[in-house]
């Protein structure tokens, strides 16, 4: 019989292979094949941003390579290797990527190379025409590595208010709102930018609900918030006297219908999108929840839309697993539980929620026998 460390890891390893960036875009590549031919599109542009970028253009080129005319992503430092532009990453292997060009960028906080990155997508989709078919690759880490601030709003300005926002335990529905509303892409305004051309999305979710809007800051989805909304955002972690006067300026613009909203369900542009999700939380709670049944364990997912502090999610869980305990006695049981958990930094520490939900939870059953877990992320190097 396996260890319990063998199998938790056998089971983790199990509910990352059922979102695996590769196969999951290799799935959908007869089906973009068939609809280029059907539709007689004359160009394939492929863009793509998030930290799964590589992988997922990597499979695009594999298994395309004839229909593809050209293509630009941007993926996290260390997430791409050995293509012809001199970038590197592990998970790409030998093949070198011969039409899709591969840009590292900063990630949780934007950088200049971001920017550099959403320039040249941009300068591609506005050459884009209704003969072309843009496919879109979109992963975890995507806001922050597809940067294009709104008007005069600096770099050190997006940078300065992602900081605080993140420090402040803001989650990922709160920041994403405030990002759409300071970008020229996000919200929306990427498929503004590509109009008339088609565009079809093919989107690893790292959000809870799975929100198109959301995942990514919604760059090819109508937005659903307001300028409103992400004011009342900084209001709510006392940030407007910290945030720069120029992110204030544009929001309050906004709000007083100087600038116009990000598109809504009714902009045209809308109407040339097709968004897929090939990836998601959902997905990979049902793979583990599979492994671990095959090892004889009781099984129960408690939960795939966990949010909070990381610190109090680990204690909660600690006494949800402690009370299954002591009325299972007899049972090998596990538990299974998704989500996003935020912290509110306070101080100068290192490492990140998974490890401090792993520290509460150790807090809370210390002294009782028997009990592992395993706190990961399946969204990149988080």
């Amino acid at each position: 019989m396996s260890s319990a460390n063998q199998i938790v890891a056998e089971i983790f390893n199990a509910a990352l292979k059922a979102v695996d960036p590769y196969e999951s875009v290799k799935l959908h590549t007869d089906k973009i094949r068939q609809f280029y031919q059907d539709n007689n599109f004359k160009k394939l542009i492929v863009v793509g941003f998030g930290k799964a970028a590589s992988a997922m253009a990597k499979a695009m080129e594999d298994e395309l390579p004839d229909l593809i005319d050209t293509g630009i992503v941007v993926t996290k430092y260390g997430h791409a290797e050995n293509t012809e532009f001199g970038v590197k990453s592990s998970e790409l292997g030998p093949k070198k990527l011969k039409k899709i060009k591969v840009i590292e960028a900063g990630h949780p906080v934007p950088d200049e190379n971001g920017l550099n990155a959403t320039e040249e997508i941009i300068k591609l989709l506005k050459n884009a025409d209704e003969n072309t078919l843009v496919v879109c690759l979109i992963s975890g880490g995507g806001s922050a590595l597809l940067a294009a601030p709104y008007e005069d709003i600096s770099l050190d300005e997006k940078q300065k208010i992602t900081q605080l926002l993140l420090k402040a335990g803001a989650d990922i529905n709160e920041l994403n709102t405030v990002r759409k509303h300071i970008s020229n892409v996000k919200g929306g305004r990427l498929a503004e930018i590509a109009y008339p051309a088609k565009i079809v999305s093919l989107i690893l979710s790292d959000v809870i609900g799975d929100r198109l809007d959301v995942i990514a800051s919604g760059p090819t989805s109508p937005d659903k918030t307001t300028y409103n909304d992400a004011l009342q955002v900084l209001k709510k972690y006392a940030l407007m006297d910290k945030v720069p006067r120029s992110i204030i300026e544009i929001l309050n613009k906004g709000v007083n219908n100087i600038i116009p909203e990000t598109p809504k369900d009714d902009n045209p542009a809308f109407e040339k999108v097709e968004n897929i999700i090939i990836g998601s939380s959902r997905k990979t709670l049902e793979a583990a929840k599979t492994k671990a049944e095959s090892f004889g364990l009781q099984t129960e997912v408690i939960s795939s839309e966990i949010t909070g502090e990381a610190r109090e999610v680990g204690r909660q869980l600690a006494i949800k697993t402690r009370d299954a305990l002591s009325v299972r006695r007899d049972e090998k049981i596990c538990l299974i539980s998704g989500g996003e958990t935020t912290v509110t930094v306070k101080g100068a520490g290192i490492g990140g929620r998974n490890m401090e939900l792993a520290l509460a939870f150790a807090m809370e059953i210390e002294g009782i026998e028997g009990i592992t877990l395993l706190s990961a992320g399946t969204d990149g190097t988080d």
